[in-house]
């Protein structure tokens, strides 16, 4: 006997198992939020935190925040640890707010703390490791949730979320407050868009663009940062992973087009608002298809422009851009109205990681399909009941006509080549069809 093919019937199982032990790691690892809400608070509050880093890129994923936050420490410790401080205080508040125990596991009451305490100690003038800044980062992400339950209240009329707009508020409120600025920011709002002929676009720098970018929406310049977020987002959804790199790239030549100062681009002020942009767009809020992969790309060059407009608004009051022009651009593109099938929103109580997205439409369509199959039996029933007349019923399980001699008779004129069958049930059946096509004719 060959025992050639042994090794294959082996492969399958171990195939089976690795495929299986990559399904639990990716997507939102429900299974794993399931069983963890079997667990004290305390596990499941680290299960939230890195929820809620992850979040910021529309990630429900604890395995992705925990790459982020790598990455994150791989930057500058000090940012860090003031997103995490700013993470668990921000969750904790939510708790003892009575807010909706899903959203906060979710870690949708997490992520602006995380934005929060960061860009508090990027934009900090007094450098890393000035434990004062700690005070007032856990002041402003206790309050974050109370800032995020209003707008919610008020989204929610139109179903819409409310992105970032609590770190928005609260960054432009602290940074005032502290009159300080930072490097990045400050070289935008003051460099002029003349260079000089002699400088040449290094094509290495282009390209480390694209991960600085999606970096910076954590406020890093680090491509290794920018590279460790991209593998959370791929862990998570390749579409999400996709789709920020591709606004990043907008961001990018969005910039060129308008002769912005390179050192803005290779450092990825211009990316990381059309990466957020091209995310949400690119199937997070609308279900991925072509047309909302168009939508998405258009949507990230539209806020690209919109970038360079609020920068130069804001750089008037000394502050950044934040992610302002992300919110702006990305509500008025959920708020457009199209007849086109494909292009569909998704009910912000249905919002999951594109591919679940994609599965969760496919599956109510199949609903609904059934449900209009069942619609359009149920009226042909009708139809067929009040043609035949109200001698005949359909149902079979209804009791069959008295037999007649006449009709007997009369079946055999209307149709000579037929038996008269003898049985007691076959002549039922036989007569009703009999009946029927008498009053047809």
């Amino acid at each position: 006997m060959d025992d050639s093919n042994q090794p294959s019937h082996l492969e399958a199982p171990a195939r089976s198992c690795l495929f299986r032990a990559v399904g639990f790691l990716t997507g939102d690892m429900h299974v794993f939020r399931e069983w963890m809400k079997r667990r004290v608070l305390v596990i499941q509050l680290l299960d939230w935190i890195f929820r809620g880093v992850a979040q910021v890129m529309f990630v429900n994923n604890p395995l992705s925040g925990l790459l982020i936050t790598t990455g994150l420490f791989l930057q500058e410790p000090w940012w860090a640890l003031n997103s995490l401080l700013g993470t668990v205080v921000s969750t904790v508040s939510a708790i003892l707010l009575g807010q909706n125990r899903e959203a906060v596991s979710a870690g949708l009451y997490g992520y602006n703390g995380t934005l929060v305490g960061m860009l508090m100690a990027v934009f900090s003038t007094k450098g890393s490791w000035y434990w004062w800044l700690l005070l007032p980062n856990v002041f402003t992400c206790m309050l974050c949730p109370v800032v995020s339950s209003a707008l919610s209240s008020v989204a929610s009329k139109w179903d819409l979320p409310i992105f970032t707009l609590p770190f928005n508020i609260w960054c432009v409120f602290m940074l005032q407050l502290q009159e300080s600025t930072t490097p990045s920011f400050q070289r935008y709002s003051t460099s002029c868009h003349t260079q000089t002929r002699s400088h040449m676009m290094q094509i290495k720098y282009l390209f480390l663009s694209v991960p600085v970018g999606v970096g910076q929406v954590y406020g890093c310049d680090s491509p290794w940062t920018g590279g460790l977020i991209l593998l959370a987002l791929l862990l998570s959804s390749p579409t999400i992973c996709y789709h920020a790199m591709l606004g990043s790239a907008a961001g990018i030549l969005s910039g060129l087009a308008l002769a912005a100062p390179h050192e803005d681009i290779y450092s990825g002020l211009w990316g990381y608002n059309s990466a957020l942009s091209c995310v949400a767009i690119g199937g997070v809020f609308y279900v991925i298809t072509w047309q909302t992969h168009l939508l998405a790309v258009i949507c990230a060059f539209f806020c690209a422009y919109t970038t360079a407009a609020v920068s130069k608004l804001m750089s008037a009051l000394a502050l950044p851009a934040c992610t302002w022009p992300f919110c702006l651009s990305t509500l008025i593109f959920l708020l457009i109205s199209s007849e086109i099938p494909a292009i569909c929103r998704l009910p912000l109580s249905a919002v999951s990681y594109p591919e679940e997205n994609l599965r969760y439409q496919r599956q109510l369509r199949a609903l609904e399909k059934a449900q209009h199959g069942q619609q359009s039996g149920g009226q042909e029933e009708a139809r067929l009941r009040e043609s035949a007349g109200p001698n005949v019923q359909l149902d079979s399980r209804s009791p069959s006509p008295p037999l007649q001699q006449e009709d007997l008779d009369l079946c055999e004129k209307k149709l000579p080549r037929c038996e008269v069958i003898k049985t007691h049930t076959q002549r039922s059946v036989w007569v009703c069809v009999c009946i029927s096509i008498y009053i047809y004719e």
